[in-house]
């Protein structure tokens, strides 16, 4: 699958060190690679369909300080859609009141008919990209009905619902940013990890430091996360994903659909 990561802080803080080493992981995940600092005024999002540590992009970008807030970073090993730029992490879209939504998804989605009405809107064909624009019309469909943009509290909720949905039958380690929150999610053992510090929020698919403070984020809630701190956090859903055999025969069959490699 792929390898995520995000930053959190209530100050900009330089995060080099940490996005070398998760860029690091990328012979595991080769498939492409993605960064996105997000700010208020403006933000920046680079990707390519090539392996991190072949991507002359990428040394020119760490090759400078790499300051930021809300900093989230993405490696892929391809189960859904071919290895092309439009399917790289992360996605971001726009709502009806033009508030922007940032995705990084380290998964697969292996049941959701819902989200099969997506594969024609899309600019790639992953189910990571369908997600985002299946909250996007959930949000915009709560916002029209109320006449007014919703508020924090109320997207936090109208999240909380999908993802417990959707995470039926589904690995959803999921990173999301709304210009506000953060969105952090995970229903996989030992798939997903945090440190918090005076730095603020560090949360990776593997732990990126010696640091013997990083913990397994808690399994199947939603966080919402704000300058460093967890403003919100959900109740805990039952759907608590486990890779089956067919699971990964699915999986091992579509790289070799993609790449003709062999995996045993």
């Amino acid at each position: 699958m792929c390898e995520i990561f995000c930053f959190n802080s209530n100050n900009p803080k330089e995060v080099n060190e940490c996005l070398e080493c998760f860029y690091g992981h990328s012979d595991e995940h080769p498939h492409g690679w993605g960064l996105a600092n997000m700010q208020k005024d403006e933000s920046m999002i680079d990707k390519e369909p090539v392996k991190a540590s072949c991507s002359q992009h990428l040394k020119n970008i760490l090759s400078n300080p790499v300051i930021g807030k809300n900093v989230f970073a993405h490696i892929r090993l391809a189960t859904v859609g071919e290895i092309i730029s439009p399917n790289c992490h992360p996605f971001i879209e726009a709502d009806d009141n033009n508030r922007s939504w940032m995705l990084i998804h380290n998964g697969t989605i292996f049941d959701y008919p819902e989200l099969d009405k997506y594969k024609e809107k899309e600019h790639g064909d992953t189910d990571s990209e369908r997600i985002l624009l299946y909250i996007i019309d959930k949000i915009n469909d709560f916002e029209a009905k109320k006449g007014s943009v919703s508020t924090i509290k109320e997207r936090f909720y109208i999240l909380e619902k999908i993802i417990r949905n959707l995470s039926k039958n589904n690995k959803l380690n999921l990173m999301i940013y709304d210009g506000d929150l953060t969105y952090i999610h995970s229903n996989m053992k030992d798939s997903l990890y945090y440190l918090k510090n005076d730095e603020g929020f560090l949360v990776a698919s593997t732990p990126l430091t010696d640091d013997k403070e990083w913990k397994p984020v808690e399994l199947n809630k939603l966080f919402g996360l704000i300058d460093g701190n967890i403003i919100f956090e959900s109740e805990e859903h039952e759907n608590e994903f486990i890779l089956t055999e067919e699971n990964k025969k699915a999986m091992e069959d579509f790289l070799k659909s993609i790449t003709g490699e062999i995996h045993d």
